[in-house]
């Protein structure tokens, strides 16, 4: 950190496939070290899912910076436009999902960060809080998809 403050360039962003749902995704605050604050950019292909969750603690801010988003928050789903955005409080059951055939682009900010999936974290968490029904199940709206991709590897 220099004076106060971490300049984040695009270059420094390492993407990578989220580990149950395989989208890719780009963490800005990994390299700084906060606890207070996550803040990843999720880029979801056409007809895919992120995972079913709740946060214990987190509040989240999604923003969709291209295409238009979906998300299901509780029992409801909600079409959000670009530059539109939902805050969606702790312990509500939440998925973002593109259900469209064009590319999607996510900004989603968190705080407090879930001190249990910081790096080095001496807390067990007990995933069942973060996950309490299946995480991989897709929305009804892509009920004839197969989402994630079957594994290439082998």
């Amino acid at each position: 950190m220099k004076a106060g403050y971490h300049l984040i360039a695009p270059d420094d962003l390492r993407w990578r496939p989220s580990n149950l749902m395989k989208i890719p995704n780009a963490d800005y605050l990994e390299r700084t070290g906060t606890e207070n604050i996550g803040a990843r950019l999720w880029r979801l292909p056409p007809k895919s899912a992120n995972t079913l969750h709740k946060h214990i603690r987190s509040e989240e801010f999604y923003f969709v910076l291209e295409g238009t988003g979906r998300m299901r928050v509780g029992d409801e789903t909600l079409t959000v436009p670009k530059y539109g955005a939902v805050l969606v409080v702790p312990d509500q059951l939440r998925q973002v999902f593109n259900d469209t055939d064009d590319e999607v682009l996510w900004l989603i900010v968190g705080a407090p960060e879930e001190l249990e999936f910081l790096q080095g974290s001496k807390s067990q968490i007990d995933l069942s809080m973060i996950y309490p029904v299946d995480p991989k199940q897709l929305p009804d709206e892509l009920a004839s998809v197969q989402w994630p991709p079957e594994s290439s590897d082998g």
